[in-house]
C-alpha cells in the first residue's frame, strides 16, 4: 500500500496541511463538511497505486490548515485561490480536481473559472448548480418557509459552534453514523421548528455502519476538538457573498471532461437537482448513482468510487 506523506504548503497567503501519495499526473481531492483530508484515505492509496499523484489538503478552516479569523476569508474566491495556489506550490500546471460535498462545489467552480489549470473534474454528492436566481439564503427562505433548514441555522456566528463543540465526539458520531441534520426527508428533521438546534431530535447510534470504524470517528473528533467548527461553518456564511462576487457563474459552462457520483440515498438529492447541470456541463460523461449509498460516498463505497474514478481518469488525454 502506498505511503501517505504529510507536509505543509504555503498558498494564497495561508498554510495548508496536505496529505499526499504517489507520483504521476496530479489529482487534487477536496473534502466537504465536516470532514478532513482523511475522508480521502481510500482514494489516496488507490490513486497512488494506479500511477497518479494524489493530494488531499485540509481545506482552510479544518484540521492542521490555517484558520483565518474573518468570516469573509472563507469565500469561494479565496477557496479557489487556495486550490490554484496549491498547484503552483506543488510545481504542477494542471490537475484533475475531485470534490465531495462543499469540495464538490469548489471543484466545479475551479473547473468553470480556471479551465487552464483544471483539465477534468469529478463532483460527488453536490451537482454543479451554476448561479442561483437570487442570493441563496433568500432562495432557501422561499423553499423552506417556516420549516427548519440547517444552512439557515448555520448563518449566525457562534450558535452552531457552541452546539457542536459542547461534545465533539457525540457531534461527529451523530453526523456521520446517525441521521444527519441536513437530511430534509428525515422525520426527525421535518419535526424541527425554528429555534431548534442541528442535533435536536437526532439519535446518536451505538453501532457504526460497516464503512466507519471507531478509529475513523476518533480521528475526525480529534481534528475538530483541536480546530473547532468555526472555520468550517464560515463556508456556509459566504453563500450570499459568493453570489455577489461571482456573477460569471450565471453563464460559465464547464467544457472539460466531467463525472458526477452520488449515493442513491444521499439526502442532498432532495434539494439539489442533478439533471439541471447537464446544460452547464456539456461533456459530463455520466451521472453515476450508487445503489443504497448515502452521503459519505467515497468512504461508504470506496471500491466502487475508486473503480469509477480510475476508469474516468484512464480515458483522459495524457
Amino acid at each position: 500500500m502506498a505511503d501517505i506523506k504529510h507536509h505543509t504548503v504555503r498558498t494564497n497567503g495561508i498554510h495548508l496541511h496536505v496529505a499526499e501519495a504517489g507520483q504521476g499526473p496530479l489529482v487534487l481531492l477536496l473534502h466537504g463538511w465536516p470532514e478532513s483530508w482523511y475522508s480521502w484515505r481510500h482514494q489516496l492509496h488507490a490513486l497512488a497505486e494506479a500511477g497518479y499523484r494524489a493530494v488531499a489538503p485540509d481545506i482552510r478552516g479544518y484540521g492542521r490548515s490555517d484558520k483565518p479569523e474573518p468570516v469573509e476569508a472563507y469565500s469561494m474566491k479565496h477557496l479557489m485561490g487556495d486550490a490554484v495556489g496549491l498547484l503552483d506550490a506543488l510545481g504542477e500546471q494542471t490537475a484533475v480536481v475531485v470534490g465531495h460535498d462543499w469540495g464538490s462545489a469548489m471543484a466545479w467552480n475551479c473547473a468553470a473559472l480556471h479551465p487552464d489549470r483544471f483539465r477534468a473534474v469529478v463532483g460527488m454528492s453536490v451537482p454543479h448548480l451554476g448561479r442561483a436566481p437570487m442570493p441563496p439564503t433568500q432562495l432557501f427562505e422561499r423553499m423552506f418557509g417556516e420549516k427548519w433548514f440547517y444552512i439557515l441555522y448555520f448563518q449566525t456566528p457562534g450558535v452552531a459552534e457552541a452546539e457542536f463543540e459542547a461534545d465533539v465526539p457525540k457531534t461527529v458520531r451523530t453526523i456521520f453514523a446517525g441521521t444527519p441534520g441536513f437530511d430534509v426527508t428525515a422525520s426527525a428533521v421535518q419535526a424541527k421548528k425554528k429555534g431548534d438546534r442541528f442535533l435536536t431530535g437526532l439519535d446518536t447510534p451505538a453501532t457504526l455502519p460497516d464503512w466507519l470504524t471507531e478509529e475513523d470517528l476518533a480521528y475526525f473528533a480529534s481534528e475538530f476538538s483541536r480546530s473547532g467548527f468555526r472555520g468550517s461553518l464560515n463556508r456556509y456564511r459566504n453563500m450570499d457573498r459568493d453570489w455577489q462576487e461571482l456573477p460569471e457563474l450565471a453563464t460559465a459552462t464547464i467544457k472539460q471532461p466531467a463525472l458526477f457520483i452520488i449515493g442513491e440515498k444521499d439526502p442532498v438529492r432532495a434539494f439539489s437537482p442533478v439533471d439541471a447541470m447537464k446544460a452547464l456541463v456539456p461533456n459530463l460523461e455520466d451521472i453515476l448513482v450508487v445503489p443504497g449509498a448515502g452521503h459519505w460516498i467515497q468512504q461508504e463505497r470506496a471500491s466502487e468510487v475508486n473503480a469509477a474514478l480510475l476508469a474516468f481518469l484512464k480515458k483522459l488525454p495524457a
